[in-house]
């Protein structure tokens, strides 16, 4: 492991707290029924104030859990994963009890290991995770969740909040960071440890499992159109708009006032998009010439701006084709082992500005949240049980799979 990925502690403070709870039934259950094939372990969690109330919690000593054991192997299930102890968590980690876990292609990546950078295995997969906090660490100073807060999972699980990239607001770009699913154990589980600063509040007006994707697909594709330099008005084209994440974009987009080209292909995805708000839609399959009939959708000139969210480097290429001059390409989805081809001489001429975007911020999620418990951003989701993981990691490498697919934790 790369000191890059080198694992670093939260920060210790000096002032002691007990692990912090509230008594509020309507949140969260005093006691949790657990399948009686688990073995439980209890866990008394104090209230943070000076009154003298406690509020006991039952924690299972193991759990289900999806294992990435090596690169290329079929994924396990296992019903027998330790579950980490409330008394076991460091300063400024948290304990969660997940309702759900929405399904990336990153996940696939990190089970395939076709990216550059391989994941740490074995560990447990998933990054888009909503559930309760159920403990706080001790000598945690300061936290922004308690007990009882319904809390989001996101890629980024932990950056150091201190370093140039942290400061500037690219905490996803901290060189300390560390990430659910890839380097530290991620969301097919009924529990997970996290940090209390970059878990994300769930707001009111979003169910779980609506959430779950909107912590990743939406913030991906939210930031990337809010950097785009685009204004309301302008032409925006989406190529894999029918997808996971390209069926969000639509939508944001759209929120945001400007005018929505959906690129992809097939009669079901095509409904889905012009339901969603695009304007206008191509068939990547049935176009003869995609270039010339992307700028002539978009009034001859071409779009202001393309947010890529493809899983191939065709797309990429492409864009600095039909994109009118002055117009910004967005680089978001990562086709394994592909490279961003573009002509030196038209990039130049047409003063085309090519800008990676690499999630989103611990802000980024606020603000897609937002959006979506508003009504303005819907996620189309199959909810399914973690068993069929398996077969949605098949459905993804098929290109089959409309809108988002969620794992019931719970079950």
């Amino acid at each position: 492991m790369s000191a890059r990925y080198a694992r670093i502690p939260f920060p210790l403070t000096h002032r002691s707290l007990a692990v912090r709870g509230i008594n509020r039934t309507n949140i969260w259950p005093p006691v949790q029924r657990h399948s009686q094939a688990s073995p439980l372990g209890n866990v008394v969690l104090r209230n943070a104030s000076r009154r003298t109330m406690s509020t006991t919690f039952q924690i299972p000593k193991v759990q289900r859990a999806a294992i990435f054991e090596k690169t290329g192997a079929p994924l396990k299930i296992k019903d027998d994963h330790p579950v980490k102890q409330p008394s076991e968590l460091k300063p400024g980690e948290c304990l969660i009890h997940l309702d759900c876990s929405g399904v990336c292609h990153t996940d696939l990546h990190a089970k395939n290991g076709d990216w550059p950078i391989p994941a740490k295995l074995p560990l447990i997969g998933g990054h888009e995770g909503v559930g309760i906090v159920v403990a706080i660490g001790e000598h945690t100073q300061d936290s922004p969740v308690k007990i009882g807060d319904r809390v989001g999972i996101k890629w980024l699980a932990y950056s150091c909040l201190d370093c140039e990239m942290c400061r500037k607001g690219l905490e996803q770009s901290c060189l300390n960071g560390q990430y659910s699913g890839f380097t530290v154990d991620g969301t097919y589980s009924q529990y997970v440890t996290s940090w209390v600063r970059h878990v994300t509040p769930i707001p009111e007006g979003i169910s779980s499992a609506e959430a779950a994707s909107i912590l990743c697909a939406g913030v991906t594709v939210y930031r990337a159109i809010k950097y785009s330099k685009v204004h309301i008005g302008d032409w925006i084209v989406l190529p894999g708009a029918g997808g996971g994440l390209g069926h969000l974009a639509v939508q944001y987009a759209a929120a945001m006032g400007l005018r929505v080209l959906a690129v992809d292909t097939g009669a079901e995805k095509k409904k889905l998009c012009m339901k969603l708000g695009a304007e206008k839609w191509i068939d990547f399959k049935e176009s003869k010439d995609l270039v010339a009939d992307i700028k002539a959708a978009t009034g001859g000139l071409g779009p202001h701006a393309a947010v890529v969210t493809a899983s191939t480097g065709a797309a990429y290429s492409q864009a600095i084709d039909y994109l009118r001059n002055g117009g910004t390409l967005m680089v978001v989805g990562l086709p394994a082992k592909a490279a961003l081809e573009a002509d030196i001489f038209y990039t130049v001429t047409k003063s085309i500005q090519i800008i990676g975007s690499y999630v989103g911020n611990r802000q980024d999620a606020r603000e897609a949240l937002d959006l979506a418990a508003r009504g303005k951003v819907k996620c189309h989701f199959t909810l399914k049980p973690l068993d069929a993981l398996a077969d949605t990691f098949e459905g993804m490498e098929k290109g089959s799979i409309v809108g988002r697919v969620v794992l019931n934790m719970k079950d």
